[in-house]
């Protein structure tokens, strides 16, 4: 028995020796020491043993079992060790390497353009002014020549706060409250949110929109048209093409549409024109005399003209944006185009 005793402490410190991974010694500390391992076994034969010799063996087995043990605890020591080193090792940090920058924002497409078409009008001597999104009928619609049972004041059009408060539904209202404080010559830009009950592909409930004012002495609709044909090919290229359609608006008069040749197809027709070759781009026309009146404006000494575009609308027509929604999804792959 002298002799298995020292072959297998051979065997196992020769195991132990050659693990290289913690579970690997683990493996080795159950098959000679656990409790079906091998040294049990081994102590369980004892009993076999003749009476004379049995101490003896018995003391030479405990001595293997204790150089078994501190062989393996040894290697788990040196084995910790050069883990511990490798992990170490795998995280350290580089200092010298440059540290990693956060991804950085920029200004959203729609407040480009809206900086944009205030630089060119402002080039021209208009000044912003702002107003309250939460407006009075008076301000939104009574001060504009807006009749009382005209469509855009039912509640499938704008949104009501309480009876005679409501979202305001363009930024006209800036205008008015311009007017009521400054006397000519007056020149503003509006700009602002806007709030209207519609919503599809091409329209939000909620947008932004731009408004522009000049009152002056022998202000005439040919101003109006060369004041926006300078911002309409400073803004799309001077190659774009303008023209003005009658239309109808209660705080203008006379009043038209101002479209522009397609950003996409240059007016040669295409899906984005629906083949017209021409996109709407903005309302305009003469102030109505019924707004200088409560504007307490002489009109018969002052003239002026007002336009007002979606500044939404200018964004999608500039980069031929197919869907408003694009605008607001907050989807940076589509941002961070613009």
């Amino acid at each position: 028995m002298k002799e298995q005793l020292e072959a297998f402490q051979a065997a196992a410190l020769d195991t132990i020796a050659q693990a290289d991974t913690l579970s690997a010694l683990e493996e080795a500390r159950v098959k000679y020491l656990g409790r079906k391992g091998a040294i049990t076994e081994i102590l369980r034969g004892l009993g076999k043993v003749s009476a004379e010799e049995r101490p003896a063996m018995g003391q030479l087995a405990n001595v293997v079992k204790g150089a078994i043990g501190s062989a393996l605890d040894d290697r788990k020591v040196e084995l910790s060790a050069t883990a511990d080193a490798a992990r170490e090792e795998s995280e350290a940090v580089d200092l010298s390497l440059p540290g990693r920058r956060p991804q950085r924002g920029h200004i959203h497409m729609v407040n480009q353009v809206t900086e944009e078409i205030i630089d060119i009008f402002a080039g021209l001597g208009f000044q912003v002014a702002v107003g309250p999104d939460i407006e009075t009928e008076f301000y939104n619609f009574d001060s504009l020549n807006t009749p009382a049972d005209h469509p855009a004041r039912d509640s499938h059009d704008t949104f009501f706060v309480k009876p005679g408060v409501v979202l305001r539904t363009h930024t006209s209202p800036v205008q008015m409250r311009v007017m009521e404080q400054v006397q000519p010559p007056v020149a503003v830009l509006a700009p602002g949110r806007v709030y209207r009950v519609d919503y599809d592909a091409s329209h939000s409930p909620m947008f932004n929109q731009i408004e522009g004012l000049l009152v002056d002495e022998g202000v005439t609709f040919a101003d109006l048209k060369g004041t926006l044909m300078h911002f309409v090919h400073h803004l799309f290229g001077k190659n774009t093409k303008v023209r003005f359609r009658p239309h109808f608006f209660p705080f203008t008069e006379p009043s038209a549409e101002m479209d522009i040749s397609c950003t996409v197809c240059s007016g040669k027709g295409c899906r984005l024109c629906k083949n017209s070759g021409w996109l709407e781009a903005l309302g305009c026309g003469m102030v109505h005399p019924e707004v200088f009146k409560h504007a307490n404006y002489d009109y018969e000494k002052y003239s002026g003209f007002a336009f007002g575009l979606g500044i939404d609308r200018i964004a999608m027509l500039r980069h031929a944006v197919p869907s408003i929604n694009h605008l607001y999804d907050n989807d940076l792959r589509f941002l961070e185009q613009f």
